[in-house]
């Protein structure tokens, strides 16, 4: 290649007589330099070893320091003299460990490697030459002159800037260079000099060969910005502007900052003197062109690498257990550009910039911890410590357990609406018209029991006409829209007590209920006035209200710090619960039938009823000691009905039976009191903390459970007339009441034994400390800011996988309650969760959920789906997921890559935005909002 009609032949014809002549020139120099430096100044210099090159560009007449490129051979030789450089490991000359990034054929680097030598050569010829006196005053003058050169550091660096930038400059014009290196280290012969001149020069040589991919890149960017070159610094401002203008929103200060922080040793940064000068002079700038010199591996290994930056946020506090009060990940101008750049992960090459962009302020916050080893594992072992409702229960029903890859057509899975009567209510297990069928009784409500169909629905069911968003709480308490719960019938028999009213678009309540007309909070007041101990928020935190209508008695209890699990069967009281969930209060569909409530013993605090509709007295008090069971001793009994306060024969019929049964089942009558604004009155009961009474019976009846009766085992357990004895052991759960209310969240249970496994490994009391500071963590840090969730309009939430409920636990500030589920084959966590003041219940996702379509507005799921793979089909539970969710409703998986895949690609084919996905050592996070699409096509009817 020819250059301003200069062959390269002729270059090299004429490169060594005039090296010589420069050499010599230079060389007489330096001596007559060095006899007056002698005269002039007597100070000796400190042990140093440094390199000074002295470059002259015939163009621009610029003398810099830079570095000649040898050919890589001889490898031994650098090694034999590597001690030289120990001595002060401080002063380690950038030409040793840094290689150059000039572009050069291997060819160039042999015709440089020659000319080098013939300078050398004459360069010795001219030294031999010279008396030792002459050579002690030059090694004398060459050590002042280089402790000048590295009096700082920032002097050394902008040397080897301009000499990298003049290096690219001068193969790029391909002009003859003339290169006198001189080098002296203290203390050492003349002779020894020489050979470490040369062994230096072979050392950069041996790194030189790896920078060839990035040496396209800088002669390309040299090759553009030439016409701007007049001198270097001039060339820095304006590769600076260049870059203001590409990128303005970047945060360029830090950006800067970071790479030099994030910069893996021994690869050198690119252009170091610009980067240094313009902060000098505050002028911070990142420039691109730079970033991609800085790739000596090539551009898709550091995108990568700053790929793996970018998420480090999430691996800090999603999944971090060990490392604590770490800055937050992501501020609120940050959460868009976030979500958006791992959404889209699938383009990285073509958002290359932003990526590095988000990279560097994610890693700058929380470059300390990593993904997989931080994401709390259950350990196998503990799996024998604890029971589970699949072990406990013992007439558990037979279901298939298909094994599903599930990764066949998933994103391509065609949807249809689900072709049955309850259309928009479609609840699959309360709503299987072939199992209800079947029924041989409807005695014990089995009509309202679970039925669930032999596979999960995949059937999606359709939005109510008309369906709006729903309002937000705490005005959602006291009006919904109508279209959503377009039922009136509530209205019309219930309305003159205040349960519910039609006002235009919207469904109303004023806060009433049957035995409270005139408003809960006043029924609330009463029930405290009447039993002093039970202490609002404190002694009393979580109650079971049974028949709860609307649940308005368990939303006002809110302003009372209570949390109240309402429930209700699904019968002619259209919707009752629908309405509870649509109002921003948790209630679930069930009834008191054949079957034991899905909660474990003991852990309510209240029990209430108010005109519930059960016969308690019924069946040798079947479904009274029910309540018995789920109720913690020293707990109360609330009874509001006709009974307690009214004198027709068949209220007095009741109230016997019901005295007769609370005295034999030794419940102590705290009181009988009457409320004079809603003429009514109140019975409350309180169950006894020992079992004295029970060995006082003179009869047996009801009858004490037998030993090997597990009172936890509840998953399609039949109910059973007989009562479990008191915990006496001071180990014991149930022995001793739970700390007040908020102390109780905070703290391990008492009962939790050292001795036992905790679920992940520690002991249980550590495990449990370990699980709630993780899950305080990750809330503050990711889900408060991080994924794009506007918590102002979150209300209800579900854990689909609760352990300690700690992710519950981390929500205690926010206005959201949280149902804390326990899956039938997980280790039986929950009596933990109600101990902390919290509630929830036992179920199998293999099976639809007892809940309302559109219930919740986010679903959680930590290992939920790799779990239910082993068991059931995905599909089936990804359109259950779908099922409950509301219309701009969240799901958050935490789940092992695989698993988090296979979500993805389902939520994708339901039409849900998919907004962040991020996998790392094969765990991963999603976050995926639901839309309001619906399909159109309906499903073959059976």
């Amino acid at each position: 290649m020819a250059i301003g009609g200069k062959s390269r032949v002729a270059k090299r014809s004429s490169s060594v007589s005039y090296a010589s002549t420069v050499t010599t020139v230079v060389f007489v120099t330096l001596c007559v330099l060095g006899v007056w430096m002698l005269t002039s100044n007597s100070v000796s210099s400190p042990q140093t070893t440094t390199t000074t090159r002295t470059v002259t560009d015939t163009n621009s007449d610029i003398a810099f320091s830079g570095s000649n490129e040898e050919q890589p051979s001889k490898i031994n030789e650098d090694q034999k003299d590597k001690a030289v450089f120990e001595d002060n490991p401080g002063q380690l000359p950038d030409e040793a460990v840094k290689p150059d990034d000039d572009k050069v054929s291997e060819s160039d680097d042999l015709d440089k490697v020659k000319e080098g030598a013939a300078v050398e050569e004459t360069r010795h010829g001219l030294q031999g030459k010279e008396s030792a006196e002459e050579q002690e005053k030059q090694k004398m003058s060459e050590t002042q002159i280089s402790e000048e050169s590295v009096l700082t550091q920032n002097q050394q660096s902008k040397q080897n800037g301009l000499k990298e930038v003049e290096d690219n400059k001068q193969m790029s014009n391909e002009e003859p260079i003339k290169v006198h290196q001189e080098e002296t280290i203290n203390n050492q012969d003349p002779s020894e000099d020489q050979d470490q001149i040369r062994v230096v020069e072979k050392k950069q040589i041996t790194e030189k060969p790896k920078e060839r991919p990035a040496k396209k890149k800088k002669k390309h960017a040299e090759s553009i910005e030439r016409p701007l070159e007049k001198t270097m610094i001039g060339k820095s401002k304006k590769d600076d502007v260049a870059e203001m203008e590409d990128e303005p929103r970047v945060n360029k200060p830090k950006i800067q900052d970071q790479l030099e922080e994030d910069e893996p040793k021994g690869t050198k940064q690119p252009n170091q003197d610009q980067l240094e000068e313009d902060e000098s002079k505050g002028t911070k700038q990142l420039n691109q062109d730079q970033l991609e010199q800085d790739e000596p591996k090539g551009n898709k290994l550091q995108n990568h690498d700053q790929q793996e930056s970018q998420v480090q946020g999430i691996d800090n506090a999603t999944f971090n257990d060990e490392t604590k009060d770490k800055p937050e990940i992501l501020n609120t101008t940050q959460t868009d550009t976030f979500q958006s750049l791992l959404k889209t992960k699938t383009n990285q090459e073509t958002t290359e910039k932003d990526t590095h962009i988000e990279a560097q302020q994610q890693h700058e916050s929380t470059s300390e911890e990593t993904l997989g080893s931080t994401i709390p594992k259950e350990s196998t072992e503990s799996k024998n410590a604890w029971k589970s409702q699949k072990a406990q229960s013992e007439n558990e029903k037979e279901r298939r357990r298909d094994e599903s890859s599930g990764k066949e057509g998933l994103y391509g899975y065609t949807w249809h609406l689900c072709n049955v009567t309850a259309g928009p209510d479609y609840i699959p297990c309360l709503d299987n018209e072939k199992a209800l069928k079947k029924l041989r009784s409807t005695r014990h409500f089995e009509h309202r029991e679970r039925h669930c169909p032999e596979e999960g629905p995949t059937c999606l069911v359709p939005l109510p006409k008309g369906y709006k968003r729903p309002i937000s709480w705490p005005k959602s308490r006291d009006k919904i829209w109508y279209n959503n719960v377009p039922h009136t019938k509530l209205a019309e028999f219930k309305g003159h007590q205040n349960w519910v009213k039609v006002s235009g678009d919207f469904l109303t309540f004023p806060g009433g209920g049957t035995q409270f007309i005139h408003g809960a909070l006043h029924y609330i007041d009463f029930l405290q006035q009447s039993v002093p101990n039970l202490k609002w928020g404190k002694r009393t935190r979580v109650i079971l209200d049974v028949g709860c209508g609307v649940a308005s008695f368990g939303g006002y209890l809110f302003d009372r710090d209570v949390l109240t699990m309402s429930f209700a069967p699904k019968d002619e009281h259209e919707a009752q619960v629908q309405f509870a969930l649509e109002r921003g209060i948790p209630a679930i569909s069930a009834v008191m039938g054949s079957q034991r409530l899905p909660f474990p013993c003991r852990v309510f605090d209240v029990v209430h009823c108010a005109r519930c509709r059960v016969p308690w007295h019924a069946e040798n008090g079947m479904l009274l000691l029910e309540l018995n069971r789920v109720l913690r001793p020293g707990g109360y009994f609330i009874w509001s009905a006709t009974p307690v306060y009214q004198k027709l024969p068949e209220d007095v019929e009741i109230w016997n039976a019901m005295s007769s049964l609370t005295k034999a089942m030794c419940w102590d009558l705290v009181t009988i009191k009457r409320d004079k604004l809603n003429s009514v009155s109140a019975a409350i009961y309180r169950k006894p903390i020992t079992n004295e009474c029970y060995d006082k019976r003179p009869d047996n009846n009801p009858p004490m459970c037998e030993e090997n009766d597990d009172a936890n085992a509840v998953w399609h357990v039949p109910l059973r007339a007989c009562m479990h004895r008191v915990p006496i052991n001071p180990a014991e759960r149930g022995t001793r009441w739970p700390a007040y209310w908020p102390n109780r969240l905070q703290k391990a249970p008492y009962w939790l034994n050292r001795t036992q496994m905790g679920i992940y490994g520690k002991p249980a009391p550590q495990d449990f400390v370990k699980d709630y500071e993780h899950w305080t963590r990750v809330v503050s840090k990711l889900y408060m800011s991080g994924l794009g969730i506007s918590w102002s309009n979150v209300r209800n939430v579900m854990d689909m996988r609760a352990v300690y409920g700690g992710f519950a636990a981390a929500l205690k500030d926010i206005k959201v309650w949280v149902m804390n589920v326990v899956n039938l084959d997980s280790p039986d966590t929950l009596p933990i969760i109600y101990e902390r003041g919290l509630f929830g219940m036992y179920h199998d996702w293999c099976e639809s959920f007892s809940t309302y379509p559109r219930s919740y507005d986010l679903l959680h799921a930590d290992h939920l789906f790799s779990k239910l793979e082993k068991r059931c089909k995905l599909q089936p539970v990804l359109a259950e997921v779908d099922r409950i969710v509301r219309p701009g409703g969240k799901l958050i998986v935490r789940d092992e890559s695989d698993a988090i895949g296979e979500v993805e690609n389902l939520l994708k084919s339901l039409h849900w935005e998919v907004q962040l996905t991020f996998s790392k050592d094969q765990e991963g996070i999603l976050s995926a909002q639901k839309g309001d699409w619906r399909p159109t096509a309906y499903q073959a009817s059976i």
